[in-house]
């Protein structure tokens, strides 16, 4: 990594080894400075603890004017990871307006919201920076009981292009990454059973679902400047999935 100040923005919902918290350990081994924000102080000390370098923010990155404020002081930031997440699944015919609201608000709202902070602090430093947002393979492809969080991911691949589109003449460059199954603590559980995992395995050439080292790999490199000429693309991290 050729850029020293991070912002690892993760909202640990589901358990406290997933995507957000692996890519701010892997960037503090970078020599990053990081700062890791969620909304659960317990998952916020427990990582402090595993990485004492790391700046922990406690906040509920859904909570606009909260978010303003715990995000005040924090910066400059050069690269920003948006790894805030949040999914309720149910039937189409199913679906709540409280369910379709938090799931936008966490998934996409808070995403424009903490880049607009970021970016904004970019362009006056003139630096530069990139921005990776974690997306899912379910922005491109229909899964079943998965209405409203399809729907947040399709927004918010779209968002990335309009974003890597429009701060691309400050050189902030902006990319998502689209993962399949990640076998984080809850994939495993939620993946455990053979018949339900051969379902979505035999869709997958590789024939296994991503760890998740593969994911957080791919955020290193779009970070990285080996990617400087990387903007506005979703990368798929999806063992072939989307090839079929």
């Amino acid at each position: 990594m050729d850029r020293h100040s991070v912002i690892s923005l993760c909202l640990c919902m589901f358990c406290v080894a997933g995507i957000g918290r692996a890519t701010a350990l892997a960037l503090a081994r970078c020599g990053a400075k990081v700062t890791a924000v969620t909304r659960t102080q317990a998952d916020l000390s427990s990582l402090v603890q595993e990485c004492a370098s790391i700046i922990p923010v406690c906040v509920d990155l859904a909570d606009w004017g909260a978010t303003e404020a715990a995000l005040l002081d924090v910066g400059p930031i050069d690269l920003l990871v948006n790894n805030a997440a949040y999914a309720s699944l149910q039937p189409f015919l199913e679906v709540t307006p409280d369910q379709f609201d938090e799931s936008f608000s966490v998934n996409v709202k808070a995403v424009l919201h903490v880049s607009q902070i970021v970016a904004r602090g970019m362009k006056a430093t003139g630096s530069g920076g990139a921005i990776v947002n974690v997306s899912s393979q379910a922005s491109q492809c229909a899964l079943r009981d998965h209405t409203v969080y399809c729907a947040t991911k399709g927004a918010l691949d779209m968002m990335t292009k309009v974003m890597a589109l429009e701060l691309g003449p400050h050189q902030i460059r902006v990319n998502s990454v689209n993962p399949t199954v990640v076998m984080t603590d809850m994939g495993r559980l939620g993946w455990s059973d053979p018949d339900k995992a051969e379902t979505m395995l035999s869709r997958i050439p590789l024939g296994r679902f991503a760890e998740v080292e593969d994911v957080v790999n791919t955020i290193l490199f779009l970070l990285s400047d080996k990617s400087n000429m990387t903007s506005g693309v979703t990368l798929l991290v999806d063992g072939g999935f989307l090839a079929c």
